[in-house]
């Protein structure tokens, strides 16, 4: 077919976009130099490019061709001149849409490789160059796609990896250590019913990002919480590898989060209803006869108040346990007597002091300050008789290596003595023995005051069937426990508890210290001596699971 004839003139524009992943493709600046000489043959002006680098052919959301439609809608230029008709759009109906709208603004379209003529045999040519170029990119999609479903099979990583692992030398994916470690933290804080948004909080303030490298919300914890990767299995399309992916959660504990998840459906919108905050014994209080959680819900009476309760886990949700529900209130007085009377005695307190300073006295000998000091002294003597020796007027090669060296060691070992130091908790006994005094006269009615009591002193409660409640303390570790009884007449029959539940809560200090496994009834029950409800210390106890400075 003949060469188009000249126009008329006029100002024109390139439009040029090149897909990085297709590197047989034109460069931009290849289409941009084609682009102008055929600009010369048709008589044209350019006065601006438009430019899409590594985007593909196959979405109209390119920022440079909105930006050209925008301005042909302004009616700034008469023509556009582009490398192929795949350029404007990879599919053929996207191209014929594209140039139909550039059309209805008074803009012409030239193509500097597929110069057809303005009749009706070229335009029938242009079109089955179009669909020429639909075949291929669907051609490129389907051989694309093969590909993959083969790495798939062989369990190779395509695309990008959720947080946690990494791709590896073998092109398999492995765990990335670090944040497989957040991973871990997170499904545990989920599992023991801490809200999103403060787990989201404490995630930004430590600078921690999202897999895609954004800040958290809670948005950000729906696929996290529900991939199956997690567990060990390799999943593309329809996929799936028992086994295929290195684990980094347990069945239990991602189980354990889906459920926490589940129960967190009614409070989407996010506003709690009145009361929901302040199930405090959430991820503390357990099931005596499944061992599993107890969390809180509510309930309407048949007088239509509200009721608020702990009930089993399982029974809700299994049915496989028979424990009854119990109201609020009940339980958090009883812990919080317990705890008052059994824990703040001048021999309790002095105990925990006494186990304290025992615990940064060891953690000060771990850091090994002495040691260190020690070596940093023979390190100054030995620079002082060098400087002796030089001052005598013995200088050598040798005097002089030497002496850049331990000047080079005394630097290094006084940075680590002075971040040692700065590791080292001082704590003065009569302070600390005041700070838990203070807690005799705190006020078990206020919400305030009894988080901060169970988060200070409580690992776990277990409520019986028996009209039985045991308590594991935090400080003295899994080992002692006190065993009283509990008055029931409060306990809601199940007829009354409706389907109306709200979220379980957990306040973020809570849930950071139990970031390990909860003790089961039976690690609770080992070493227990208790007789009549009362309270019998039986072994020496180590230092407790949460931070010491807890107590200050």
């Amino acid at each position: 077919m003949g060469k188009k004839q000249k126009t008329n003139g006029g100002d024109a524009v390139i439009y040029a976009r090149y897909s990085s992943h297709n590197q047989r493709d034109v460069s931009i600046e290849q289409q941009v130099e084609a682009c102008r000489k055929h600009a010369a043959e048709l008589g044209l002006t350019v006065t601006a490019t438009y430019e899409d680098r590594a985007i593909s052919g196959k979405t109209d959301k390119r920022p440079s061709f909105q930006r050209m439609m925008r301005d042909a809608e302004q009616h700034k230029f008469a023509y556009v001149l582009a490398w192929k008709s795949n350029r404007i759009g990879r599919n053929m109906m996207q191209a014929l849409v594209n140039e139909s709208r550039l059309v209805d603004c008074g803009v012409k379209v030239f193509y500097a490789e597929e110069d057809f003529d303005d009749n009706a045999a070229g335009r029938f040519a242009l079109r089955s160059m179009m669909n020429v170029n639909q075949f291929y990119i669907e051609n490129m999609a389907e051989d694309v796609k093969r590909g993959l479903y083969d790495n798939a099979k062989k369990g190779l990583v395509n695309g990008s990896l959720p947080l946690g692992y990494k791709r590896g030398a073998d092109g398999k994916p492995e765990i990335d250590e670090p944040k497989a470690a957040i991973v871990r933290e997170i499904y545990t804080r989920v599992a023991a019913g801490e809200l999103f948004a403060s787990i989201a909080d404490d995630l930004n303030a430590r600078g921690i990002k999202t897999a895609r490298g954004r800040e958290w919300n809670k948005g950000s914890f729906h696929v996290l919480c529900h991939n199956d990767r997690y567990r060990g299995i390799y999943m593309y399309g329809d996929i799936r590898i028992p086994g295929g992916m290195p684990r980094i959660i347990s069945d239990e504990l991602f189980y354990d989060a889906q459920e926490a998840y589940s129960m967190k459906k009614d409070n989407r919108y996010g506003r709690a209803r009145h009361g929901a905050e302040n199930y405090l014994l959430t991820g503390k209080l357990y099931c005596g006869h499944c061992g599993g959680y107890m969390v809180g819900i509510s309930g309407t009476s048949k007088t239509g108040e509200m009721h608020y309760y702990y009930a089993c886990q399982k029974h809700r949700l299994e049915h496989t346990c028979e424990k009854k529900a119990i109201r609020r209130d009940v339980i958090e007085n009883a812990v919080a007597r317990a705890i008052m009377m059994y824990c703040l005695d001048d021999e309790t307190i002095d105990f925990i002091v006494d186990s304290t300073i025992a615990y940064f006295k060891q953690k000060d000998h771990e850091l090994h300050i002495e040691a260190m000091e020690n070596e940093l002294a023979a390190v100054q003597q030995a620079i002082s008789n060098l400087m002796k020796a030089i001052e005598a007027g013995i200088i050598t090669p040798t005097t002089r290596t030497r002496l850049l060296d331990l000047e080079e060691q005394q630097a290094k070992l006084s940075a680590k003595i002075n971040t040692a130091k700065a590791e080292r908790v001082e704590i003065d006994r009569d302070d600390l023995i005041a700070g838990l005094q203070l807690f005799r006269t705190g006020d078990i009615k206020n919400k305030k005051f009894l988080a901060k009591l169970f988060n200070t002193f409580l690992i776990a409660v277990y409520l019986y069937d028996d009209n039985r409640l045991k308590i594991v303390f935090s400080f003295t570790g899994n080992h002692n426990s006190v065993e009283i009884p509990l008055e029931l007449d409060n306990d809601c029959p199940d007829s009354e508890i409706v389907s109306d539940e709200t979220e379980v809560r957990m306040s973020h200090l809570e849930c950071r210290k139990n970031l390990g496994s909860p003790p089961s009834s039976g690690e609770a029950e080992k070493g227990d001596d208790c007789s009549d409800g009362r309270f019998v210390r039986t072994a020496p106890l180590p230092p407790h699971k949460k931070t010491p400075q807890a107590y200050a």
